[in-house]
């Protein structure tokens, strides 16, 4: 965790692959947690500290994500997030070329929660939630593709699961058809940037992360 940006009412962090946003039945050190030992340490607080959980990523996945530090920073986010005002783009490195070099991706999710993995149908099926994200090719190397991505809506797995039903598996997503793991466990899917305005100041704000060690990302990253 390497904290990105942080005012009196906000915190933005640097997730690595490794890490959980919330705690999950591992009973691992959530990112929450840290953020609060973090900010307990930093600020010398004696009691609580309060760090409401905004979004979240999925434990293999890295890159930006956003605390509150207030209760009202808290539920003003919330409904940000929930209405799309949030602008969230993502870097994905995947085993195939995409047929087109940028495109709108259109599908409808079945989230399975036993196996925990959503599959994606061309048309409106029972129990399905509507997914629609943008995407450019931007660097190539031998094997891979890196893709940026935009996301429209917020749906579980939804680049992991809309990329492999495009035939362009995320490196290292086993969930999703890439032929192998990475070594680290991770998927090379990185929160890359994240945009909105300040839930009380009202300022724009614009983030970015830094791209995960390894060097693929480094050749793309250059």
């Amino acid at each position: 965790m390497t904290v990105i940006y942080e005012d009196n009412h906000i915190i933005v962090v640097n997730k690595s692959a490794s890490e959980i946003v919330q705690g999950d039945k591992t009973g691992d050190v959530p990112l929450s947690d840290m953020v609060k030992a973090y900010l307990k340490e930093k600020y010398q607080k004696p009691g609580n500290v309060f760090v409401g959980v905004t979004h979240r990523l999925d434990r293999p996945v890295s890159g930006l994500v956003v605390f509150a530090k207030t209760s009202k920073a808290l539920s003003r986010l919330n409904e940000m997030f929930r209405v799309g005002d949030v602008q969230k783009t993502y870097w994905a490195i995947v085993k195939n070329e995409p047929k087109q070099p940028e495109g709108e991706l259109v599908h409808w999710l079945v989230r399975n929660e036993k196996q925990n993995k959503s599959y994606a149908h061309e048309r409106e099926v029972k129990d399905a939630k509507k997914a629609v994200l943008r995407y450019r090719m931007i660097g190539r190397s031998d094997n891979y593709s890196l893709l940026e991505v935009e996301l429209m809506t917020g749906r579980h797995h939804q680049i992991r699961c809309q990329l492999a039903k495009m035939g362009c598996p995320i490196k290292g997503d086993l969930k999703y058809g890439s032929p192998r793991s990475n070594p680290d466990g991770s998927i090379c899917l990185h929160a890359r940037r994240i945009s909105f305005v300040h839930p009380v100041s009202k300022v724009q704000i614009d983030l970015e992360a830094p791209l995960p060690e390894g060097n693929l990302w480094r050749c793309f990253g250059e």
